[in-house]
């Protein structure tokens, strides 16, 4: 079935996006507007870009007639910070994507504990097992109702009972239990059915191609 993008109502076009790009992580992005008021809110447009420098994307939605509240703080003041969510978290991320007023903080609404960031004004989520101080590398806006925003990541704050060794930064991946954004209105999908595969290398790639050759000749018929 063809759909085209280009042509389908906005709505429309959401709908097959969040319904196949899936799993999605979620950040839980916390802001501080210019006037000091903190706001916190759930995005699953969002991902790691690269390393060096270390940065990710958020793909921000636009409210009614208006950027919301967190695309508003960063334009203005270029710091966020992004907690990643785990399942022990989830009820309380569901309440920041409240439709509240700009004055309202979020954290508060939730019962969450701003934690001080280090390298941006913004608070962390304390209970997050992950957080990224962010500040502002670029951003574009793509259209009326979205803006793209990409952050180089200045700080990161991981729990103590996941990382297993900090000089070599291995971390216990599963133990962080996060979740990731699904299909439709409020599904939500665990990391928990994992399956491994080893990358292949072209040197074993050319030796299992060659094997495979040699066996298709060995067993062709002859004349």
């Amino acid at each position: 079935m063809l759909f085209d993008m280009e042509t389908l109502e906005a709505q429309n076009r959401y709908k097959i996006l969040a319904s196949t790009v899936t799993p999605r992580p979620i950040a839980w992005v916390t802001t501080r507007s210019e006037d000091g008021v903190v706001n916190a809110a759930p995005y699953s447009f969002f991902n790691a870009l690269g390393h060096e420098p270390p940065t990710l994307a958020l793909g921000l939605l636009a409210g009614k007639g208006r950027f919301k509240d967190t695309a508003t703080n960063i334009l203005a003041t270029g710091e966020f910070v992004v907690n990643l969510v785990s399942e022990k978290n989830a009820e309380a991320m569901n309440v920041t994507c409240i439709d509240a007023p700009p004055d309202i903080d979020e954290l508060e609404l939730a019962g969450l504990t701003p934690a001080p960031s280090h390298a941006v004004r913004p608070p962390r989520i304390a209970e997050s097992p992950v957080s990224f101080e962010c500040r502002v590398l670029t951003s574009l806006v793509t259209g009326p109702r979205q803006t793209i925003v990409i952050g180089r990541i200045l700080r990161a704050h991981i729990d103590d009972a996941v990382v297993q060794d900090k000089a070599r930064c291995y971390i216990d991946t599963q133990a962080l239990r996060l979740i990731g954004r699904m299909h439709g209105s409020g599904w939500y999908a665990r990391c928990t059915d994992l399956f491994q595969m080893d990358r292949p290398t072209w040197a074993e790639w050319q030796r299992n191609g060659v094997a495979v050759g040699q066996l298709a000749s060995d067993d062709a018929p002859g004349p």
